[in-house]
């Protein structure tokens, strides 16, 4: 019988083929996941940079304003984004409607009423944009200055902590009331120390209803809720400044989910508000309101301090 013939040597230095073809699919496996990565990642904040399109839902409280139809406009045209607007009447609802994500953004709100609620509701939703300081007047319509009030006049002011402590305020500046320690930002009718009229607590969406029925002599109104009465501003007989330093927790925003406050699109949507076109329209709408453009880092220090202060105020 013969010898089985000898087996050549395996070449030195070379991988066996099933090694390389697995190596190969690897390869292409991390590729694949890599470019799904960043497809993903371009779909989340694509839109601000000209991407596929998107639809963000903003929650405000005068969505009938011309100034909301240009933005809208906007949007499309220059961000490719669609912006669905609900309207709310009870500012109660729209933090709690962003924090369980009913809406993407809201835009409503002062810093001042944002670090209440965000204090009161062991909430963390931020600030990324800015739009205005709104005076928040004291409107009257048989009288034409706060002097003119007769004695124990019955005047409304919001019943909401944040807005309350302000027209206490206000009405402390118009000499109508004066206030426990000068007063502050979280006063309450119990820091009323002395009175020349009847201060009324209503819902900020009843105050100008109450003064137009002739219920109240005069009454503290929100812009909006103004705005939606038909209260002329010439109604106006006295407000704070919105343009002095101590409006700056007054600034209104607009506020995301904390896990929001670096979307791209949402601060492409946020910023857009200052576009010229915006603005022409919204001075148009509100001419007593005064424009601010704040960066989304100095909005969220200063509702940081405001937050401290709000906290302190509670204990």
């Amino acid at each position: 019988m013969s010898a089985a013939p000898a087996l050549p040597e395996k070449p030195k230095g070379k991988r066996p083929i099933g090694w390389i073809v697995a190596a190969a699919v690897v390869v292409v496996a991390i590729v694949v996941a890599l470019i799904v990565g960043a497809v993903r990642s371009s779909g989340d904040d694509g839109a601000a940079a000209g991407g596929s399109p998107k639809t963000v839902t903003i929650g405000v409280a005068d969505k009938s304003l011309d100034y909301w139809s240009t933005y809208t406009k906007l949007a499309k045209s220059k961000l490719n984004v669609t912006v669905k607007l609900t309207n709310f009447a009870d500012y109660s609802l729209p933090n709690p409607a962003l924090k369980d994500k009913q809406l993407d953004l809201n835009q409503f709100q002062h810093i001042q009423y944002l670090a209440d609620y965000n204090v009161t509701s062991d909430d963390d939703l931020q600030p990324i944009g800015s739009t205005a300081v709104y005076p928040l007047p004291l409107y009257a319509t048989k009288y034409d200055k706060p002097s003119a009030l007769p004695e124990g006049a019955k005047v409304a002011i919001p019943d909401d902590s944040i807005n309350q402590a302000r027209a206490l305020l206000i009405l402390q500046s118009a000499k109508l009331v004066t206030l426990r320690d000068g007063g502050s930002a979280f006063s309450t009718t119990s820091d009323i120390v002395s009175s020349k009229v009847d201060v009324q607590p209503l819902n900020a969406s009843q105050t100008a209803n109450a003064l137009q029925q002739g219920s109240v002599a005069a009454a503290v109104v929100n812009n909006n809720y103004a705005t939606a009465a038909g209260l002329p501003i010439s109604d106006a007989i006295y407000q704070d400044d919105p343009s002095s330093a101590s409006a700056a927790p007054y600034v209104n925003v607009f506020a995301v989910r904390k896990a929001d406050k670096d979307n791209a699109t949402y601060l492409a949507l946020a910023k857009l508000f200052q576009d010229s076109a915006v603005q022409k329209a919204f001075k148009k709408d509100l001419p007593e309101a005064v424009s601010r453009d704040e960066s989304a880092s100095s909005l969220q220090d200063e509702l940081a301090q405001v937050e401290q202060d709000a906290k302190a105020a509670k204990q």
